[in-house]
């Protein structure tokens, strides 16, 4: 029986590993990729946290992993496929058919971006093609960007990026906006 299984390796789930190693507390994180980091890993630079200016979205994770063992965090690659609740606290049911105990959980599974499926996206992610306009805008300082999307984040973007760009297409699928005026 665990105090906490802790599910997801990112940013999120690498914090919550080093308070529950700090408070001495029988945790495990359960990483779905044999790396940790999240969509961090997957950023080419990161210049908008302080201290870090030039260091690698990988880098970064890489750090926050090694700070997480040094406080003696524990991992285990599982995929989770349910969560149970009982009169003890939770079982963790995985693929690979592991039933792990505890007390508490804490989801840090993080997100994922909308991916549109064109041709090329996929090679030229993190090398022009971005998925936050306030992570990467700066690298897009005087150039032509577009932004793909009528909802709120993609509007949010596109004011943002206005600032920054010589020129912003925004491109969308249908006749109306559907983000907030």
């Amino acid at each position: 029986m665990y105090d906490t299984i802790i599910i997801g390796s990112g940013p999120a789930g690498l914090s919550a590993a080093v308070y529950a190693a700090r408070a001495r507390l029988d945790a495990v994180v359960l990483e779905k990729a044999a790396m940790s980091g999240g969509q961090m890993v997957f950023t080419d630079q990161v210049d908008n946290y302080l201290g870090l200016n030039g260091k690698s979205g990988f880098e970064l994770a890489m750090a926050f992993r090694e700070h997480a063992e040094a406080a003696g965090a524990t991992f285990q690659e599982a995929d989770v496929k349910e969560i149970q609740k009982t009169e003890e606290g939770f079982v963790v049911l995985t693929e690979a058919g592991e039933q792990l105990q505890t007390k508490t959980v804490v989801l840090a599974t993080g997100a994922i971006h909308r991916h549109l499926g064109v041709p090329g996206e996929a090679e030229l992610a993190a090398r022009g093609v971005s998925y936050c306009a306030t992570c990467d805008g700066a690298f897009f300082r005087n150039r032509i960007a577009t932004v793909a999307g009528g909802g709120d984040t993609a509007l949010s973007d596109a004011l943002y990026l206005s600032r920054l760009c010589e020129k912003v297409y925004l491109v969308h699928r249908r006749d109306t906006l559907r983000g907030n005026k």
